[in-house]
């Protein structure tokens, strides 16, 4: 199995609810830093499982969309709470809508939102 990644960080805030810490529920920034890793089992002709160029790309354009904005106002955030988990999810969501990773290829999206915190989530297969 081949796996390659690209990385890119952004600023955005967020406010949690539910059982969050005060301070955790007045909207908020991070510096989040997001990877995305694709994984399959065969390579292109030219020997690549994904156009690196393309990958980073397609991340680049999806976190323009999340840049310096509060995310809990973003239309894939409405009804859950925007913790790390469900911004993994998104971004994975985007990345894969954007036609980049190939059929037959696995997405997975890491996100920091410090040194010490990260989430991910990984499309089944």
């Amino acid at each position: 199995m081949y796996a390659v990644a690209v990385e890119r960080e952004f600023i955005a805030r967020h406010a949690l609810g539910g059982d969050a810490p005060a301070a955790e529920q007045a909207p908020h920034a991070h510096a989040y830093r997001v990877e995305c890793r694709v994984s399959g089992p065969r390579l292109d002709g030219q020997g690549y499982l994904v156009d690196l160029d393309r990958l980073a790309a397609a991340l680049e354009a999806v976190i323009a969309g999340l840049r310096d904005r509060l995310l809990n106002e973003l239309a894939e955030f409405r009804g859950v709470n925007p913790s790390l988990e469900h911004l993994a999810r998104v971004v994975c969501a985007r990345v894969r809508a954007s036609g980049t990773v190939p059929e037959g290829c696995r997405l997975a999206v890491t996100a920091w939102e410090s040194r010490q915190a990260w989430a991910s989530f990984a499309e089944d297969g």
